[in-house]
């Protein structure tokens, strides 16, 4: 096997690595085949093939090592902008019709919900200003 093929198989390693990649959405197939491609590289300036296997296991390593715990890191984060009914919990609302624990509806972010209140024996009268705690279905539940 001659320097040009090297590189070449290297190259045909790193797409077989990216079709894992694709497939099952795990990132360290992506950085093994960066590792390839660098790889590659080195085989491509010449070099022999240990130094390619170990360009391949350093750069691959030091990606795993570094990019993954980042990684992690920022997919555990929750997001910064919230949106859809987590954004209408803790908003508050106007009663349109009075509101107990059977319903009743409220002005919330504009539009006309359905409503109740989290506690049934507690009522709320056209006007008064409520909380909102929760949302469950198209209803809002209220304090």
């Amino acid at each position: 096997m001659n320097d040009m093929d090297a590189w070449v198989w290297w190259l045909v390693g790193a797409a077989a690595l990216g079709i894992p990649l694709v497939v099952t959405a795990m990132p360290e197939f992506g950085m093994l085949a960066v590792g390839a491609v660098a790889a590659a590289v080195a085989a491509g300036l010449g070099l022999d093939a240990v130094v390619q296997v170990l360009v391949f296991v350093v750069v691959s390593v030091a990606l795993i090592a570094v990019v993954r715990p980042i990684a992690a890191r920022h997919g555990n984060q929750r997001p910064q902008l919230v949106t859809g009914i987590d954004a209408l919990k803790g908003r508050q609302a106007v009663v349109l019709e009075r509101v107990d624990g059977s319903g009743g509806r409220i002005k919330l972010a504009g539009e006309v919900w359905s409503a109740r209140s989290l506690d049934n024996a507690r009522a709320y009268e056209v006007g008064q200003e409520v909380d909102v705690v929760d949302i469950e279905g198209a209803t809002a539940i209220v304090i």
